[in-house]
């Protein structure tokens, strides 16, 4: 059974391009793109999530493995259980203890396990 177009679908675009106005399907237009203050090597955090952690490793050059701590409830008896996830991160400077606390955030790929780049030290071990 084939179905035909009504004249209506046909008739209301031809009409809606007379008044000036877009058609139905038509997407807006894109807000400007504003630029936002760059911070310290040119790069906009904005929207980049950052976690807290304890640097667990620091033998490889540049890089440090941090162990970032979450409390989860648990589905059956409702306690809260610690669960830890190790992520390995950027850091130039390499001056890193073992044990020291450190703000990491997210960034661009640097490597195949790499995707986080220490931001900030909060605490060092002495």
């Amino acid at each position: 059974m084939a179905t035909k177009k009504s004249e209506t679908s046909k008739t209301s675009g031809t009409k809606e391009k007379a008044a000036g106005r877009k058609p139905a399907g038509a997407a807006p237009k894109a807000a400007p793109v504003t630029a936002t203050p760059a911070t310290g090597q040119g790069q906009v955090t904005a929207g980049r999530s950052t976690k807290v952690g304890t640097v667990v490793s620091n033998k490889m050059t540049k890089t440090v493995v941090v162990a970032v701590e979450n409390l989860v409830v648990h589905g059956m008896y409702r306690k809260y259980i610690k669960r830890t996830s190790k992520f390995m991160a950027h850091c130039e400077a390499s001056d890193l203890a073992v044990g020291d606390r450190v703000v990491i955030e997210e960034t661009r790929p640097m490597s195949k396990r790499k995707r986080w780049n220490v931001r900030e030290i909060v605490s060092r071990i002495s």
